[in-house]
């Protein structure tokens, strides 16, 4: 049996931009970091030759199936094609959040799969090379309209500065950014749940990357992740209004770029929030729905979460791990083995 632990994130500045059609020609940037809600895969040995069914799968509903090519679910049926298994196999998935609420959660699903597979056929991967893996399945297997910044924050983990230009790697980079100004970050940042579920892929749709004046919106949401880079690591105590007023401002732009990336309930849910003392604030993910990231100082936590009574109130810790192997059996076999 192999455990995978596999992070959320959340995204600061310069979403959209990391999607081929765009930085192909422009090249793109993005600032994320992951946070302390994971996603958990399960690989174990499944003995087929006691069932009438060769794969067990378990997620948000059961699969038993008798070949892999039978698999319901496109990403693991996907995953375990790419790693080579066919039959004998039980997996299981856990998440600390639900799905379809912008924090990633999709590609930390495809990392850990993948992490996990290899793990339990005793493979050790990089980070990168998971990342590229997930690319892999979600755009090219799949066909899905995804961008690169979720496998990547999900493999390496971290509060980081990615860059995405032509046919190279991504180039994934750490904020040096002081422990104290992360630890002041964190008492700032309120996640709310706007009740609204919603699939990433059908807001991604809506947007066309082909559109010149959508190309100048995410030409300057790709320079506030530069911008918002010199903040985070500036000398002296992180300016949390300057901060804000980039996060004002790249909200203001993902909202031009398309009619579903906001609606009236998340318009009101941010007035509301205005209100009750946060400095500025953005829908995480591709919009539509999901978690509202809040900048507000800490004392006005309470009245915010008062005033968002009956909705999900969530304080996050960020840099943290990218996917990891929390256990695997062969390796505590070994070690108990050496203590007798």
């Amino acid at each position: 049996m192999v455990i995978t632990r596999t992070p959320l994130r959340i995204s600061f500045f310069g979403g959209g931009t990391d999607f081929p059609e765009f930085f192909s020609q422009n090249g793109g940037a993005v600032v994320s970091s992951t946070i302390n809600r994971y996603s958990h895969q399960i690989v174990s040995e499944f003995p087929s030759r006691l069932f009438d069914y060769a794969i067990r799968v378990s997620y948000s509903k059961g699969e038993l199936v008798k070949d892999v090519k039978d698999i319901q679910h496109p990403v693991i049926r996907a995953c375990l094609q790419h790693c080579g298994f066919s039959r004998d196999v039980e997996l299981h998935y856990a998440a600390d959040l639900p799905s379809f609420t912008g924090l990633g959660s999709s590609s930390s699903f495809t990392v850990g799969l993948l992490h996990a597979l290899h793990a339990f056929r005793g493979e050790r991967v990089l980070p990168s090379q998971l990342a590229n893996e997930a690319v892999h399945i979600e755009r090219e297997v799949l066909k899905e309209c995804v961008g690169l910044q979720d496998q990547y924050a999900a493999a390496f983990g971290g509060f980081n500065f990615i860059e995405f230009s032509g046919t190279a790697e991504p180039k994934v980079s750490h904020i040096s950014i002081s422990m104290g100004n992360l630890e002041l970050l964190q008492q700032h940042i309120l996640l709310i749940f706007t009740k609204i579920k919603r699939k990433a892929v059908e807001i991604e749709q809506s947007k066309n990357l082909k559109n010149t004046q959508q190309h100048k919106a995410l030409i300057k949401m790709r320079d506030l992740a530069y911008t918002s880079v010199k903040i985070f690591e500036a000398r002296g105590k992180l300016d949390i209004h300057e901060l804000g007023k980039l996060l004002e401002e790249g909200w203001s732009l993902k909202k031009s770029l398309s009619p579903l990336v906001s609606n009236l309930e998340i318009d009101r849910l941010y007035d509301i929030a205005k209100q009750h003392g946060a400095i500025a604030g953005k829908l995480l993910g591709a919009g539509g729905g999901g978690f509202l990231m809040l900048l507000a100082p800490p004392e006005t936590h309470a009245q915010l979460a008062k005033a968002f009574r009956g909705h999900y109130v969530l304080h996050v810790e960020l840099g943290t791990p990218g996917s990891e192997v929390i256990f695997d059996r062969r390796m505590y076999s070994k070690k108990h083995a050496k203590l007798k």
